[in-house]
């Protein structure tokens, strides 16, 4: 029998779910139009029906855009086969201890890159991406797969049409839910130990279709962690609501996150939203186009009436004899009242204004096969400007939580130390190309200092201290903590530490 606190929360996280689906409804059609003009071979539900729903689509500029955009930020974020992440040790570490806690956690960094590698991170964050560029949300869902896995991470990404948003009371961005429909078999599989009906349990798969029941898996903040809790959506047996599962998580492994958020909106707005009028009007342009040139092609034609000519027995084919009365005009052209050729004009203004939209002509790739180093710190700049609001709210809502959901999941399994990202004695580091940017461009101006204090002479140069400028730039650049040599003990503190008997360094 259930407990009466849980099937209270179980009929609050019901209804709640119902509410928060209801209000995703004014944003569907918004999704549908997205997908259909930039993502044609997706549907917001994740279903199939390419060739029915690619059917009114004439111009592909938005999907190859989007298709270049997602690519760009998988490539300046999260890099695959390439370290995007590190562990550097906090401000709270003793300056003498920073040299070994920073082998452990170089150590620590490179076993969750490992696993990150042979996992199918880089394949489902990807699509995410798709999800986050066309409709402005995304989840990826982040689990931990069973002992024997080549990786202990298994990622999936959640079509947008099988979640839902909230708001707690207090306006945070926690409450995510998130539905699938899985048959008997499955659902027995996933939640073995739940208290399922025997209608369930007992369904046998091949008397007919297999029918499918619907979970509804909730994840809400209540710190220290996150409440978790899993129900049929239309399941009750005698005692309420049938809970297939419950718990706590110490991170989340739903991780929802946006590309622009408007004030009193949970939802997520994309690029391909802000350029969707642009997208529909070029692809009725397209289409105006093409049939425009059917027409010049096969051509409009009058024919007298006059009992000789049947005009719907004529086919206009070469080598084809088509009687005619003496003295009639036979078959006779007609011609078209107005030439189309400003579309030109039209069509590439719009699709000009799609690839601004879509970041296309600034962040793909470059015609001349070469550029100087001044280009490429001048377009690292740019991408750095343009994307700068959009990667804050990524790193807030996606990077920090995946590292630190990873990080949770192998030090419980003990295969790195006990660490815990906390900004004090630990802090997350990213070393993404787009991460980088702001970096270089600190150590540029420290360079810039430096070469600056050495032509004002000795005296100036006396107030640069190159060993701690040295080992700053490594900070910033993320250089490892093994290649960098600890600052040598000044002639006072070897005194100090002379005086009380420790050991020099």
């Amino acid at each position: 029998m259930a407990v009466p606190d849980i099937e209270t929360a179980a009929r609050e996280t019901l209804a709640r779910y119902r509410r928060a689906r209801n209000a995703r409804g004014a944003w569907e059609g918004v999704w549908q139009d997205c997908y259909e003009f930039a993502l044609p071979q997706r549907t917001p539900s994740g279903a199939g029906g390419i060739e029915r729903r690619g059917d009114r689509l004439f111009d592909a500029t938005a999907g190859d855009a989007a298709e270049q955009l997602a690519a760009s930020l998988m490539s300046q974020l999260v890099p695959p086969w390439s370290r995007w992440f590190g562990l550097q040790p906090g401000g709270e570490v003793p300056e003498p201890q920073r040299a070994a806690v920073g082998e452990v956690l170089e150590k620590a960094a490179a076993i969750l890159q490992a696993h990150f590698d042979r996992s199918n991170f880089a394949m489902e964050i990807h699509q995410c991406f798709l999800d986050l560029v066309v409709a402005g949300t995304a989840m990826l869902q982040f689990e931990e797969a069973p002992a024997g896995a080549d990786s202990v991470f298994r990622f999936a990404a959640v079509p947008l049409g099988r979640l839902a948003l909230d708001e707690s009371a207090e306006g945070a961005f926690d409450i995510v839910f998130r539905t699938s429909e899985l048959s008997a078999e499955r659902l027995v599989a996933r939640f073995p130990d739940a208290s399922l009906p025997d209608s369930i349990r007992k369904a046998d798969p091949r008397g007919g279709a297999e029918r499918r029941y619907a979970v509804v898996e909730t994840l809400r903040a209540e710190p220290p962690g996150y409440r978790y809790m899993a129900l049929l959506e239309d399941g009750t047996d005698a005692s309420g609501p049938v809970v297939l599962a419950q718990g706590r998580f110490e991170q989340p492994p739903f991780l929802a996150f946006r590309w622009l958020k408007a004030p009193g909106e949970v939802y997520g707005r994309s690029p391909v939203m802000k350029a969707l009028p642009d997208i529909k009007t070029a692809n009725k342009v397209v289409e105006l186009v093409l049939k425009n040139a059917s027409i010049a092609v096969t051509g409009i034609w009058q024919a007298d009436d006059d009992g000789v000519l049947n005009p719907a027995n004529i086919r206009l084919q070469p080598g084809t004899i088509i009687p005619k009365a003496v003295g009639s005009a036979g078959l006779t052209p007609l011609e078209a009242p107005g030439r189309f050729d400003v579309s030109n004009l039209v069509l590439d203004d719009l699709r000009a204004r799609i690839r601004h939209a879509l970041l296309a002509d600034r962040l793909g790739q470059v015609d001349s096969p070469t550029m100087t180093a001044t280009e490429v710190l001048e377009r690292s700049a740019e991408m750095s400007r343009i994307l700068g609001a959009t990667y804050g709210r990524l790193q807030a809502e996606l990077l920090t939580p995946l590292i630190a959901r990873a990080v949770a999941i192998l030090r419980r399994r003990g295969e790195i130390p006990p660490v815990l990202i906390d900004g004090r004695t630990v802090e997350l580091q990213y070393k993404s190309p787009l991460a980088l940017v702001q970096a270089q461009a600190d150590v540029r101006n420290a360079m810039l200092w430096i070469t600056q204090a050495a032509t004002l002479g000795p005296e100036a140069m006396a107030v640069v201290d190159a060993g701690a400028a040295a080992r700053w730039m490594a900070r910033a650049l993320s250089v490892p903590a093994d290649l960098v040599r600890p600052p040598m003990a000044s002639p006072a503190q070897l005194l100090v530490q002379a005086l009380s008997g420790q050991q020099t360094p």
